[in-house]
């Protein structure tokens, strides 16, 4: 046998006994990325899961046959046609959370977990529907979130998933309703502008009247107080007015008991007797005389002797 001709097949099989090996190494070591998880068969026939970290596997004999996330995964659920309560077409569409938490009852529960939970939840989502009228739908989010979860969770358990939670994304109802409910809100808020409105003017008029029934009661209270502040003043004035008139009195009887007293009395008298006549006779053209006018003496007589028993009656 020529040389290059056995350089060549030596060749050959180096390179076959390489590519050999290179096959032998990737159907026997196996990497597992985190939160990953791969089932092995061997020869047809469950044989284990193989969890994050490096595996050997027997070549050619053990084969992976599944790998699954065990990360949570969002689901988009596409829209589909509900008819609520008072029989209104609706379109929903939502999102599904989920979770596979027993690797080999996803492999073999059923063929494909994530259609068949979508499935669930758009039949679970028309059932609920049905169940509420229109204005509802809008407001029970939470309540049909949380019945497709416990219904597709549920029917999930032996699928080795678990659903975390469901989310409605739209509910879109037909134009005309559409258009009927924007209507409506436009009059529900132009009735909450009214009621708004009329509840600060009659705000402000209980303002106004509270207000102007404390100034009366202030402005009649400063009144009131005005007024004893005056009565307290007159009352005052008349103590001291009479105090002073007593303080005189008993000066002018002092002064009366002393020696030449009664006769300054009697001077003092005539005086005011005399100029009280003359005022009479300047402001009146008529006048009436008495008829002892001439004797002054004798007037003075009589009021002397008053002052007397007076003074007699007080001793």
């Amino acid at each position: 046998m020529p040389q290059s001709n056995f350089s060549i097949i030596l060749a050959f099989i180096i390179v076959g006994t390489l590519i050999l090996v290179a096959i032998t190494l990737w159907k026997t070591a196996r990497v597992v990325p985190q939160k990953s998880a791969f089932i092995v068969e061997r020869l047809g026939k469950y044989r284990k899961t193989l969890e994050a970290g490096f595996h050997i596997l027997i070549p050619f004999i053990d084969v992976v046959e599944y790998k699954h996330t065990l990360k949570e995964q969002a689901i988009d659920v596409p829209p589909q046609a509900c008819i609520t309560k008072d029989n209104i077409a609706v379109e929903v569409d939502g999102i599904l959370y989920l979770q596979v938490v027993d690797p080999v009852k996803a492999s073999y529960g059923i063929n494909n977990y994530q259609f068949a939970s979508t499935q669930l939840a758009q039949t679970t989502m028309r059932s609920v529907i049905g169940k509420l009228d229109l204005d509802k739908t809008f407001e029970e989010r939470d309540s049909i979130n949380n019945a497709i979860v416990d219904a597709v969770d549920k029917a999930s358990d032996p699928w080795g998933v678990k659903v975390t939670r469901y989310e409605v994304k739209n509910i879109l109802p037909p134009k005309s309703i559409k258009d009927a409910m924007e209507k409506q809100m436009r009059a529900e808020r132009e009735k909450r502008a009214m009621i708004a409105e009329s509840e600060g003017e009659k705000q402000a008029k209980i303002n106004r009247a509270q207000g102007d029934k404390q100034e009366l009661i202030e402005r009649s209270e400063g009144e009131k107080q005005k007024r004893i502040n005056e009565a307290d003043g007159k009352a005052q004035e008349i103590l001291r007015i009479a105090a002073a008139t007593a303080r005189g009195l008993r000066e002018i009887a002092d002064a009366i008991n002393q020696e030449g007293g009664m006769n300054a009395v009697n001077l003092r008298i005539a005086e005011g007797y005399l100029q009280e006549f003359g005022k009479l006779a300047k402001e009146n053209n008529t006048m009436i005389v008495p008829t002892d006018l001439s004797d002054v003496s004798g007037v003075l007589a009589a009021i002397g002797s008053v002052l007397k028993d007076t003074k007699t009656i007080g001793q």
